[in-house]
Order: structure tokens, then sequence, then C-alpha cells
């Protein structure tokens, strides 16, 4: 039986124009309450200003969702998907919340995670140190702390839908081998490479600068050729786009890629690493994670890809169901004209603005591609 864990998978779920929603106030906040309140979950509240917020924040996240998801999206699909996230904003921002209560709860910690999250977008975006990293934080108007709260509650939530829900979908054997029996016209393909990458920057570098960048990837490339393991590499030095997922960057056909980058993958079986590669934007060491040939891939080449997509398939449902029975142990109250379109049967409206603390009794739960064609030639 296979046990999947994959972060990634829950966001589409929660809502794209949550990823940096802000973070909903505490009910017993001190202060008077000067806005309205859209809804109460357990001893937090989302006020009007925190939908809002995150209303004027779902076309770009779709179109941005879209575009990190070739082929992208028609614009009809486009308008759709927006069309679906609003309808279900509330939905999310009340989901997200359970979880974050539920990972207090479990007593989960991500404040290690949090310090190497933050020096990975730190490294990813080039900033020479954090202080650096937290001044342009600020320049874009969004206070230090609360970015830093907002990516805290993004880990507490993948980490609970981790535990609670993906580690416990498996996926047998038996039925990846129905599903690719089933599906055999589904991978019949040309010949592919499934690639990943760790690429380091030369932009803006001068001579000097670029000649340690190179000595950097031989020595990379050294270490890689003494057995370590590349993912793990690439998330700690490589600069690309890809570098938090292990720097994977999917499939290519032949004619896809640069010349010089498609001469050196082709020729590679399963586990191949290139040498350093010099492109016009930096070096790059690419890995094979497989080697499709033309015509139907046998079960072996394409198992993992089998597993993704039933997971994929189960997850949501399986998330759903966790959450509805979270808002079942929850104290949760939507204010009259809002819509939370996961209601539990019978829930609360709000009738007043006003917010004050809970009492036990209400509350039961406390709850680059740095190569396409035209890169080199």
């Amino acid at each position: 039986m296979k046990t999947r864990n994959f972060p990634w998978i829950f966001l589409p779920v929660l809502g794209a124009a949550l990823l940096m929603a802000p973070a909903p106030a505490r009910a017993q906040d001190q202060g008077q309450i000067i806005e309205e309140i859209v809804a109460r979950v357990n001893d937090r509240i989302i006020t009007l200003s925190d939908y809002n917020k995150a209303l004027a924040a779902i076309p770009q996240q779709v179109q941005q969702d879209c575009q990190s998801n070739p082929p992208g999206c028609t614009p009809e699909q486009l308008q759709s998907r927006t069309d679906d996230e609003r309808k279900n904003l509330l939905r999310n921002m009340i989901d997200q919340q359970l979880l974050i209560e539920r990972a207090k709860d479990m007593g989960i910690d991500v404040e290690t995670d949090l310090v190497k999250r933050l020096d990975q977008i730190r490294k990813q975006d080039n900033f020479p140190n954090m202080d650096a990293f937290q001044k342009a934080v600020e320049q874009s108007g969004l206070a230090w702390e609360d970015y830093k709260s907002q990516m805290r509650d993004q880990l507490l939530q993948q980490k609970v839908i981790n535990q609670e829900v993906g580690g416990k979908i498996d996926i047998g054997n038996e039925e990846v081998r129905k599903y690719y029996e089933a599906h055999k016209s589904e991978f019949v393909r040309p010949e592919e490479v499934d690639l990943s990458e760790i690429f380091l920057k030369t932009d803006g570098k001068t001579p000097d600068q670029v000649t340690a960048i190179k000595k950097k990837a031989d020595e990379l490339y050294t270490r890689l050729q003494n057995g370590e393991d590349f993912s793990a590499l690439a998330k700690e030095y490589s600069e690309g786009p890809a570098k938090d997922d292990g720097g994977e960057l999917g499939e290519y056909q032949r004619g896809q890629l640069a010349k010089p980058l498609e001469d050196a993958v082709f020729k590679l079986d399963k586990g191949g690493v290139t040498n350093v590669i010099q492109t016009q934007t930096g070096f790059i060491l690419l890995k094979v994670n497989q080697h499709y040939d033309a015509g139907l891939q046998p079960l072996d080449k394409v198992e993992n890809d089998i597993t993704n997509r039933l997971y994929a398939q189960k997850m949501e449902p399986a998330l759903r169901e966790y959450l509805q029975q979270l808002r079942e142990e929850s104290y949760i109250r939507v204010r009259a004209g809002y819509t939370d379109s996961a209601a539990v049967a019978g829930g609360s409206v709000i009738e007043e603005v006003a917010a004050t603390p809970d009492t036990p009794e209400q509350k039961k739960h406390k709850g680059h591609l740095p190569f396409h064609k035209s890169d080199n030639e």
C-alpha cells in the first residue's frame, strides 16, 4: 500500500486567494470593534475588511495559478474558476481558521519550518540577508509580523492536512494496475524526459562572481556524483523557481528544450545527471527522473503518475469530509447576507456586530525555466 503526503494538494480546495489572505482577528481582542463582522469561528472573527481583501485578490491569484500549471486556462476556464472562488470564499476562509485551530489543539509547532521557509524565500528572491528581506516586505505595505503570521498559518494548515488527511490515504498496487489497464491510451507518449534542475543565476554578476558560481556548480556536481540527494541539494542551493519542489520541472519532449540541453538529457537514462551546463542566465545541472521511450509506457514508468492522480482524486473529498467534521465540532456563526457554502445544517446567524468572548457552553471545540529554446539559440 502507498501512503502519500503532498502539502500542496490542499491549496485548490481551500481557495487560491487565501494563500496570503489576512489573518482574521481573535474575537476577544481588546479595543472596540469598529467594522462589520462577517463570521465567527470559535474565538476568532472574520471581518468585512478580511473578506474584501481576499475577494479582491481572487482574479490575480487564479491567473497566477493558471499560469503555473501549463497549458494554462482558456478565458472561459479562467472566468469559471474565478466565479467558483468567489462563491466559496467565505467557506474557504472558515476552513482556514478551523485548520489553524486544529493545529494548535494538536500541539503542532512550525517555528523551525517557518525560519527555514523564510530563508528559502530570501535566497530565492536574492536578498543578501533577512533584514533586507524584511525591509522589502514592509515597503510593500505589509507589516513583517503579519507576513510571518500568514506564513505560519499556512504551515500549520499543511501539517494538519498531511497528518490528518493525506497520511491516511492509501493507494494499493492493484488499484494502480486497474487504473493503468483502463486508461492505457493516456500513457501513449512521444519520447519524453522528466527533469529536475539545480540552477545558479549569473545575471548581473561580474566575471569574478561568475567564476565563483561556476566553481560552486562544479562542487555540487561532485557531491551528486558522490551520492548526495539531488532534491535535497536543489532545495538548499538552487535559485530556480522550482527549488521548493526539489527542482522538479516536469516533462519535456524533443524540440522543447534548447539544443545543448536536449542533447545532454535525451542521451541519459533514468537517474542520470548532466555535467554543469552554462546558459545565458546561469549554470544548470539537470537530472533525468524518468526517460520515456515513444509509445505505450510500461506500468513501472507511469506508476508514480497514476498514484499522484489517484491521490488527487481522493484528497478533495477526504479533506471536505474532514473539514465538515471540524465544523460539526466547532462554534461557527455567519452574518446574514453572507453565504458559507459548506455550512452545517442549522448553523447560527450573527445578529449583532459587537464581539464578545464565547462561553464554554457555546463553544464545542477550541479549536526560469532558464532553458526555453530561445535561451541558447
